[in-house]
């Protein structure tokens, strides 16, 4: 198997919804972001698939070394060497790899978080970073295309975190601002214990108005001549969205069930912002 074998079916066992918007990239693109795909992967199911924190603390410490060993070619990972073959034609800078553990990390120590300032710091680091990455695999002439792949990350991840209350709480983690919590008179034990109440429902409620008000800013930084090269993060961007108005249209239910759409829905949404920014580009010729 091939490194670039092994991160693609790494991506495609996954059944993320990024796996769908990659499937319309460009081969050298693909390959690239499909490698930085797998390299999340690996370090976020150290943390969340090793019972033992030791172990994924080493786990994590193992991975900045292979970042340092990839930069210097001599990666050892079938992802460091995926990686390896990317960095001829994409400008990818180290210390985002590294800031992206420094976010794993987190999840060692930091289980709770005072406020939203506090939780912002780890959604940059774990969504927002990765963005900016994706943004120079996928490219850009203006960069205020970075500003949109910040916003766009931070929009991801509080989408994730409404998508994941139980499954974070069954892990002993609340992502949701403790401040905010007390605000809508959401305890920490009516979380870790998966009860789905009327004040948690309020809570969700304004955090998706936070999400989606990311979501806006960062469509309306996007300029005009980069969103062809940038339609990858447009296809995300219409999944991950669609995902956040169906859990809002179902009320919030996060506690009974963990809603996401099929991988049919995914392509056709897919196809459909593939579309719409075709005939966008033809119209502003």
């Amino acid at each position: 198997m091939t490194p670039q074998q092994y991160c693609r079916d790494k991506a495609a066992k996954s059944g993320s919804s990024f796996y769908y918007s990659f499937l319309f990239l460009p081969v050298k693109k693909r390959e690239a972001i499909m490698a930085l795909y797998a390299f999340c992967r690996e370090v976020d199911d150290a943390v969340d698939e090793i019972s033992d924190p030791l172990v994924a603390a080493q786990t994590l410490a193992w991975w900045r070394q292979e970042i340092s060993r990839t930069f210097a070619g001599q990666a050892t990972h079938p992802v460091g060497k995926a990686l390896a073959e990317t960095l001829h034609d994409f400008d990818l800078h180290e210390e985002y790899f590294h800031e992206i553990i420094d976010g794993m990390e987190m999840d060692l120590t930091q289980h709770r978080y005072p406020a939203y300032k506090n939780l912002a710091l780890y959604c940059h680091r774990v969504a927002s970073v990765v963005g900016l990455l994706s943004a120079q695999i996928f490219g850009f002439s203006d960069r205020k295309t970075l500003k949109f792949a910040e916003k766009l990350g931070l929009a991801f991840q509080l989408t994730n975190i409404i998508r994941d209350v139980r499954e974070d709480a069954e892990r002993g983690r609340i992502y949701l601002p403790l401040d905010e919590m007390q605000q809508f008179g959401v305890t920490e034990q009516s979380v870790l214990a998966l009860k789905q109440t009327e004040a948690l429902t309020e809570l969700l409620k304004f955090q998706t108005q936070r999400a989606e008000q990311f979501y806006q800013e960062a469509m309306q930084l996007l300029p005009e001549q980069d969103r062809h090269n940038q339609c990858t993060a447009l296809i995300m961007a219409e999944i991950y969205r669609t995902t956040l108005h169906e859990i809002a249209h179902d009320n919030f239910p996060v506690m009974k069930q963990r809603i996401s759409l099929t991988p049919i829905r995914k392509l056709w949404l897919a196809w459909r912002t593939l579309r719409r920014e075709k005939k966008r580009i033809k119209s502003h010729r």
